[in-house]
C-alpha cells in the first residue's frame, strides 16, 4: 500500500511538472527581459517595486511612489525587467559578488556568512528586489518562474558557488522545493525594508543545477542569451536592451 501511494504520488508530482512546463513554455513565447539602463523603464521598475512592496508590508508609503536603494547603480548591478505581452509584470536585481568586488545589499547584511567565504575565492550572485504585480500576472503561479528564470540564466553565465536569496520566512517552502535552498541565518533586519528577512542559499554546485534543469527546462538557456543577459551589466549601457528567452532553442544549439 504505501509503495502504491509512493508511485501514485511521484506520477501525480511528474504529471504536475509535465503541466507546469508546458505552461511556461508557451508563456515564453511572449516573454522578453530587458535589461534596464535609465529613463522610463527604471521608473517603471521602481514604481512596480513599491506598489509591491506597499500591498504586501514590505515598505510603507513612500512620497515618490518608487522604491530605489544605493545599491541599484553599482557596477556589479544587473536591474531586469519582465514583460509579458508587452506589459511589465515583475522585476528582480541580481549582484555578481566576487572578492573583488564584494558589494551588495546581502553582504551588508550578512557579512558574517559572505565575508570570509568571498576571501576564500568564491562567488555568489546575490538576488534582490523580487517585485510582482499579481494583477498583470498572465496565469496564477508563474510570476515567480518567469522571474527567476533570469537566476539560473545567471548561473550558467557565471558559474558562481551559489545564490542567495534574503526572504521572509513564509516563502522558505517555495525556495526549498524548486531549488534545493538552505537557510543560513534567523530573520532579522534588511535595510530598506520592514520585515526581517532570512538568507537562503542555493547551491550552486553541478548535481543541483542539473536537478533543477532537469526538472523545470525552461531555465534552460543558449550562451547567447546569458551573453546578452550577463556580459555587460546595465549600468555600462546607453540604451535598455530586450532579450527573448532561449529555452525552447537549448537542444538545437546544445
Amino acid at each position: 500500500m504505501d509503495a502504491a501511494r509512493k508511485s501514485a504520488s511521484a506520477d501525480a508530482g511528474a504529471k504536475d511538472g509535465s503541466v507546469l512546463n508546458r505552461s511556461i513554455m508557451q508563456l515564453l513565447e511572449h516573454v522578453e527581459y530587458r535589461l534596464i539602463t535609465g529613463g522610463e523603464d527604471l521608473e517603471a521598475i521602481y514604481r512596480l517595486r513599491y506598489r509591491s512592496y506597499l500591498r504586501s508590508g514590505m515598505c510603507g508609503p513612500i512620497a515618490s511612489g518608487m522604491f530605489e536603494d544605493r545599491w541599484d547603480n553599482l557596477p556589479n548591478s544587473y536591474r531586469f525587467g519582465i514583460y509579458c505581452y508587452g506589459e511589465l509584470v515583475s522585476t528582480v536585481r541580481l549582484h555578481y559578488i566576487t572578492s573583488e568586488h564584494p558589494y551588495s545589499p546581502s553582504v551588508d547584511a550578512y557579512p558574517e556568512i559572505l565575508i570570509e567565504r568571498l576571501a576564500r575565492g568564491e562567488s555568489f550572485i546575490d538576488g534582490t528586489r523580487f517585485a510582482t504585480d499579481p494583477d498583470s500576472a498572465p496565469a496564477p503561479g508563474v510570476l515567480p518562474f518567469l522571474t527567476l528564470r533570469i537566476c539560473m540564466v545567471a548561473y550558467s553565465y557565471f558559474r558562481q558557488t551559489a545564490m542567495f536569496i534574503p526572504i521572509k520566512l513564509e516563502h522558505s517552502a517555495f525556495y526549498s522545493r524548486f531549488f534545493s535552498a538552505k537557510q543560513r541565518t534567523e530573520g532579522k533586519a534588511f535595510p530598506g525594508v520592514v520585515p526581517p528577512l532570512a538568507l537562503f542559499e542555493i547551491p550552486g554546485n553541478e548535481e543541483n543545477v542539473h536537478r533543477i534543469l532537469d526538472r523545470l527546462p525552461f531555465f534552460r538557456s543558449t550562451a547567447t542569451e546569458q551573453r546578452l543577459m550577463f556580459g555587460n551589466p546595465a549600468i555600462n549601457r546607453l540604451t535598455p536592451l530586450s532579450i527573448v528567452p532561449t529555452a525552447k532553442y537549448y537542444r538545437t544549439a546544445a
